[in-house]
């Protein structure tokens, strides 16, 4: 799959400060075909980019904010620490520091 430029800039963050590289959407469920659009399977700790929060996009309206509340729970019912971050919070790299906090605490 292609990167978002959300994706794109987080990703160029995450590398330009020497973080650990996450696995880019990986498949966390065995039966279902759910993925995080990155993950640090060791650590458990997964960043989610919420894209089109402002516009409407699929995420925020009704079927797939609901499909995302079943994923986002079995994945915390499988111990993951699942991070949502908004391209706002990309550019002012509020992002940034959730995973670098994340990674240090996990």
């Amino acid at each position: 799959m292609s990167q978002s430029e959300l994706e794109a800039e987080l990703t160029f963050q995450i590398v330009a400060i020497g973080l650990p590289e996450p696995v880019r959407e990986y498949r966390f469920h065995p039966h279902r075909r759910w993925r995080f659009d990155f993950a640090w399977p060791g650590q458990k700790l997964a960043v989610e980019v919420e894209g089109g929060v402002w516009s409407g996009g699929r995420h925020v309206r009704g079927a797939g904010f609901s499909r995302d509340c079943e994923k986002y729970n079995e994945a915390a019912l499988n111990g993951w620490c699942v991070l949502r971050v908004t391209g706002a919070m990309i550019h002012n790299v509020k992002a940034l520091e959730l995973i670098k906090r994340a990674l240090r605490e996990r």
